[in-house]
């Protein structure tokens, strides 16, 4: 007879669904929710905080907008249609969050247990945030919890006849004599979902706080905003550079990305231009490993024709509109943009920037390149920047990773 117990069944993991409200409409920033921050489109970035978030299950975008929806699937999101009712401006996230869900819960025939509301119009909240923000509801029994960030401020009301909010103007007490107050940072809501139906707001019943660090809070709601996100991005993103597995094909522009940018010109007018041998050994250790590449340039010059001839490496030149000229270049060989790696130094690369997954700039790019960029090379353009690029995909030895 066997006696050994049957071991119990476990308990169903809850659902938590994070769902990330984003309009195709924004007066303050045109086509917000798809500018770009530290060369990722504000509403990829959300997806990727949630993504990276342990206790959420399923990530959503709510959305009117084609585009959205498509970098959001690219960035591993399920989109969600919003309906014109919902997509106006006066439309509040909670009707977004409540239509996601009953969309989520009607197309995979399963009860949401908790549901997040996470803005991507906060281009640094961490994938540690969102976690915690869901750990409040599902693990510590609060019905709701959000971000926010301590403030020891004064805070006042009344131009003419000002007086103290959070103080008595009379008394200034030591900043360690008090206790701190919270920002609602905006970043991430949770709620457990059967009180959101029945409240149908997000601050019912306990709510909890998830503190964060000030230095990241910052809410994207007109280009200043942006201009900000921007700057800080190389300064507040972890750094991070792309393998092999992340790229289906690798860009490059020519002057100032394989030269340092200086052109010897002689008497008769000829021009000449200095490379450097370690990327040539960069791109001969790609193409091996059967990497996609292209030159791209806006120049028409026999150089640039010529360089591209020497590494055996198919050339674009004496193109207008870089970005139309790639977009062409993926349609016909079947390569997803976003799957490709981009590699400049100017504001005319900005727009092929914008249409990449990973756009790189080299050491020595212009200010707004490198802060519109996701990855910076150490090296300046003309120096091995291509060959320190290879390396990040092939390893430092430029060893192609076996196939399967």
């Amino acid at each position: 007879m066997n006696d050994r117990p049957i071991p119990a069944t476990p308990a169903p993991r809850p659902t938590v669904l994070a769902v990330i409200p984003a309009r195709g409409g924004s007066k303050g920033v045109p086509a917000k929710n798809l500018a770009p921050v530290g060369g990722v489109p504000l509403v990829a970035r959300a997806v990727r905080a949630c993504l990276g978030a342990r206790r959420v299950t399923d990530v959503v975008v709510s959305t009117d907008d084609p585009a959205i929806a498509a970098t959001a699937r690219a960035a591993g999101a399920e989109p969600v249609h919003r309906p014109a009712a919902l997509s106006g401006d006066t439309a509040t996230s909670e009707s977004a969050v409540l239509h996601a869900m009953d969309a989520h819960e009607a197309l995979h025939g399963r009860r949401v247990d908790v549901v997040l509301l996470v803005q991507c119009t906060s281009p640094f909240l961490t994938a540690s945030e969102v976690d915690a923000v869901a750990a409040r509801v599902l693990d510590e029994g609060a019905d709701t919890a959000l971000t926010a960030a301590p403030s020891h401020g004064f805070l006042w009301r009344g131009a003419g006849d000002a007086h103290g909010v959070n103080h008595d103007k009379a008394h200034r007490p030591r900043r360690q004599e008090r206790e701190p107050e919270y920002l609602e940072t905006g970043a991430a809501y949770a709620m457990d979902a059967a009180g959101f139906r029945t409240h149908r707001h997000r601050f019912f019943g306990r709510t909890a706080l998830v503190v964060t660090d000030p230095a990241r809070v910052l809410e994207v709601d007109d280009p200043h905003d942006l201009a900000r996100a921007r700057a800080l991005a190389p300064l507040l993103d972890e750094p991070g550079t792309p393998a092999l597995h992340d790229v289906d094909a690798v860009v490059l522009d020519f002057d100032g990305t394989q030269t340092d940018d200086r052109v010897l010109v002689d008497r008769d007018g000829r021009e000449l231009v200095a490379v450097h041998r370690g990327d040539g050994l960069g791109v001969a250790a790609l193409r091996r490993a059967g990497v996609p590449l292209l030159i791209l340039s806006t120049e028409k010059n026999p150089v640039v024709a010529a360089r591209a001839r020497k590494l055996g490496v198919p050339v674009l030149h004496g193109v207008d509109r870089k970005d139309l000229a790639l977009k062409q270049w993926c349609d016909e060989n079947a390569i997803d943009p976003q799957r490709v790696l981009y590699a400049g130094n100017d504001v005319n690369d900005l727009p092929c920037f914008g249409l990449v997954g990973w756009p790189v700039a080299v050491a020595t790019a212009h200010d707004s390149v490198r802060a519109a960029a996701r990855a910076v090379t150490a090296t300046p353009g003309g120096a091995g920047a291509i060959r320190e690029i290879a390396a990040w995909l092939l390893g430092p030895e430029l060893t192609a990773l076996p196939t399967a």
